[in-house]
């Protein structure tokens, strides 16, 4: 075991009263190193939210693991393609950071949610290298952590990042 990771954010929501039953993390956001590289396990919620994703990059982490329990609601007669804004937000997490992200997400039914799989895996540059479908499965990718440098050297959204200028993000709880 390389260390404990305690996800941070913690839903609160119709059929996802978490805050009832779990406590935010408190660990912070965590990189272990492994002899194949520095990853980092963002918890289902936390995929969310994109200082997580790029906290995890400034420590390093060259691939984020986002383990979820993600779906949609039996009956509901929402509208939004939730399964298209989950990836979507994954993949911009992988373009904003310049690293690899592996979305592992479960699939059945429990309850009023249909959990819709889809697990991938997203080189730096969004671009989806390997997927699973709706049926349970493995997902394998050959991945090249190079990319990661030369593609965030590319954009230079680190190079360029105003830190300063985000204070209003600390303060802000809208």
């Amino acid at each position: 075991m390389l260390g404990k990771y305690r996800k941070m954010h913690i839903p609160h929501d119709p059929l996802f009263y978490e805050k009832n039953y779990f406590s935010d993390g408190n660990l912070g956001y965590r990189v272990f190193r492994t002899k194949f590289a520095r990853i980092a396990p963002l918890i289902c919620f936390d995929q969310w939210f994109p200082e997580a994703a790029r906290v995890a990059t400034i420590k390093g982490a060259e691939i984020i693991f986002y383990p979820t329990a993600i779906g949609w609601v039996i009956g509901s007669k929402e509208k939004d393609d939730w399964l298209s804004a989950w990836v979507t937000a994954q993949r911009g997490h992988a373009i904003a950071n310049s690293v690899h992200i592996a979305a592992v997400n479960r699939i059945g039914t429990e309850k009023k949610i249909r959990f819709w799989g889809n697990s991938f895996v997203s080189d730096p540059f969004g671009k989806i290298i390997a997927k699973a479908g709706y049926k349970e499965g493995v997902v394998v990718a050959e991945i090249d952590l190079s990319n990661n440098k030369r593609i965030r050297e590319s954009w230079g959204f680190f190079r360029n990042r105003r830190p300063e200028s985000y204070e209003e993000i600390r303060k802000n709880r809208a």
